[in-house]
């Protein structure tokens, strides 16, 4: 037993050997394409294999016991389908080269491993396994396959090989997996770090190298390659200051750097002017930083240089340009003010003082917003903020500055400003104050008017009540309404009786002093704010009444009847012989099956067509929820 445990085990070196030999290859020929890739890790882990089987346990005649299904599994749960065949196809191929009994068994065992761990890769979201936990089940699956295959023996030879070679069998099995699988996994991650680390270093925008302790170049990125005349970062591996640089600068870039690995000290954003021949002059700022290993020994440094050559010239354009600009804002018609992140003033022009008579002594450079705001309270210099105004209210208002706004702000004065301000991105506020009294006067002159046109498009010039139009818009807003909140909404339509005989008789403009009279009665009915009279159309008039049940409307609609009876017009060609006039009433309630406001009109002009059917100067009701019958011809 102790023989199989020694060679099972020198098994497991042999393989460790071979795939650590494969991932160092891999490393140095990273440009290779993906397939050839899995191509080689396939001949690798099958190289493993046919060296496993040499190293094998000799069990009976020409039976053979060694690692190939752990190394054929791990080719299929690390490296996918394509690497497993090819390890599959290389075992299989010199297991029938050494023949013998258990050709058939061991050839049967490579393709039921081969298939269990392409379904396992697939399992997996055909991806290699790089967890502790999908490693470790991977190997489980090994151990118990290599236990499970034994049974592909003859009955005999079967039992016996279990109890002589089944436990170090399934422990290397085990064992070879999870070993292959923690070290490609941990090749992986290492081989990803290292790439990310020198990808960021070689391809960073700006000029950046490691040094060691002979201040020789160990890497650089491609931008400090091409600035020494070098087409590759590679080309810079070895060099000093003194290859790339005259004496003088040599020496100088030198002492800086072994006075930075002597103290171990840190250079940070040093800052030249150079001038170098055959380039126009340019401004660097470089940062050195010492080296350490794990051990806490200097290693080298490492370094990067930023051209800030436009930030240079954009620092001098802006000083130049400063005065300029300083005097332009003061000559500006606007106030403007610029507070810095804390809140406090860091500049203001003086028409920006001029336009707060009250507050200009605390609008000021260094002045707080909560001091200018108390000030502006305190004196009573706008409207909207009251005298009294707490201390929590003024912190309040004070903390609105950084926020973008547009606002008008009205004066004790009677004068109104415009107020906008801007935060920009490092958290200052730019102010801009205009004094628009002009404008907002006229503004509010032309709101007015606009107001009255709106009274004057939606009244009946005639009567005074409210229009068609606006009876439409306000009965479908209140239909809506009555809709959504369950409330009862009545309708009332007022026909004159025999108006157009009292035209005909009296004339129109009598007539007109006829109609004017029945609306002045209906509006003295109706005089909640909620409620809408208008002219229906000619003759006839129409109420809308929110939140008014059938009975209150019935109540409403008699009111109204009386008032125009008791007005008393003569009228001789009415059997009345005073004019009178006919109503319909109807109410919407939840119970209604009413689509649209269209057809409560419906339903008011039927119950009105009632009323006069039934003789004139009186009342008709339409219930809703009846059955919908349509108005008689």
């Amino acid at each position: 037993m102790d023989d199989v445990w020694k060679v099972l085990a020198g098994n497991l070196a042999a393989v460790a050997l071979i795939v650590s030999i494969w991932t160092h290859l891999s490393y140095r020929f990273y440009q290779l394409p993906p397939k050839l890739r899995c191509a080689g890790l396939g001949v690798a882990m099958g190289l493993a294999a046919i060296a496993s089987m040499l190293l094998s346990v000799r069990f009976d005649v020409e039976v053979i016991f060694d690692l190939r299904l752990a190394i054929i599994e791990s080719a299929a749960v690390f490296g996918g389908p394509g690497p497993a065949l090819i390890t599959a196809i290389l075992a299989a191929c010199f297991r029938l080269y050494l023949g013998g009994a258990g050709v058939t068994p061991g050839l049967t065992a490579i393709a039921i491993v081969f298939v269990l761990g392409s379904a396992l890769w697939f399992f997996a979201g055909r991806k290699p396994m790089s967890h502790a936990p999908s490693i470790l089940s991977a190997a489980v699956l090994a151990g118990c396959l290599s236990i499970a295959v034994l049974a592909l023996l003859p009955a005999a030879d079967s039992q016996r090989a279990v109890d002589e070679v089944g436990l170090p069998i399934a422990v290397l099995n085990f064992a070879t997996t999870a070993a292959i699988g923690f070290f490609l996994a941990y090749f992986r991650r290492f081989t990803l770090e290292r790439d990310i680390l020198y990808a960021a270093l070689t391809q960073a925008p700006d000029y950046h190298y490691v040094k060691d302790l002979k201040h020789r170049f160990v890497v650089a990125n491609l931008n400090v390659a091409r600035h020494n005349g070098r087409a590759r970062s590679s080309e810079m591996v070895g060099l000093t200051d003194h290859d790339l640089a005259p004496k003088e600068r040599a020496e100088q870039l030198m002492a800086v750097e072994a006075d930075v690995m002597r103290t171990g000290q840190p250079l940070d954003h040093f800052e030249e002017f150079l001038i170098e021949e055959g380039k126009p002059p340019r401004w660097y700022s470089t940062s050195k930083v010492p080296l350490k290993n794990r051990q806490g020994d200097m290693v080298g440094l490492a370094g990067v240089t930023v051209d800030i050559t436009e930030k240079k010239l954009l620092e001098q354009e802006l000083r130049s340009s400063r005065n300029i600009m300083a005097q332009a804002m003061a000559e500006m018609s606007d106030g403007l003010a610029m507070f810095g992140p804390d809140g406090n003033i860091v500049f203001c022009n003086e028409r920006y003082r001029e336009l707060f008579p009250k507050s200009a002594y605390a609008r000021k450079e260094g002045a707080h917003i909560t001091d200018i705001v108390r000030a502006t309270v305190r004196n009573g210099e706008r409207k909207d903020l009251p005298i009294d105004l707490d201390e929590e209210s003024i912190q309040a208002a004070a903390k609105t500055l950084f926020i973008n706004k547009d606002e008008v702000i009205p004066l004790a004065d009677g004068r109104w400003l415009s107020l906008r301000t801007r935060v920009t991105e490092d958290r200052h506020v730019l102010a801009l104050v205009s004094d628009i009294t002009a404008m907002k006067e006229s503004e509010l002159s032309r709101k007015s008017f606009a107001e009255q046109m709106k009274g004057l498009a939606e009244t009946d010039a005639l009567t005074g009540l409210s229009n068609r139009r606006s009876f439409d818009d306000g009965l479908q807003r209140e239909f809506e309404a009555a809709k959504q909140t369950g409330r009862p909404l009545s309708v009332l339509l007022i026909d004159v009786d025999r108006f157009k005989a009292y035209n005909d008789r009296y004339g129109h403009l009598a007539g007109d002093v006829c109609l004017k009279s029945v609306a002045a009665a209906i509006a003295t009915a109706v005089r909640r704010s909620g409620d809408m009279a208008a002219r229906f159309g000619g003759e006839e008039f129409a109420v809308v009444l929110p939140d008014t049940d059938g009975e209150t409307a019935i109540m409403i609609a008699e009111k109204i009847r009386t008032s125009i009876r008791d007005l008393g017009m003569v009228h001789e060609g009415s059997e009345y012989g005073i004019e009178t006039a006919s109503m319909g009433a109807t109410v919407l309630i939840s119970a209604s099956r009413v689509e649209n406001p269209a057809e409560l009109v419906a339903r008011a002009d039927l119950a009105l067509y009632r009323a006069k059917d039934a003789g004139r100067d009186r009342v008709g009701f339409q219930r809703l929820a009846d059955e919908r019958v349509k108005k008689p011809a």
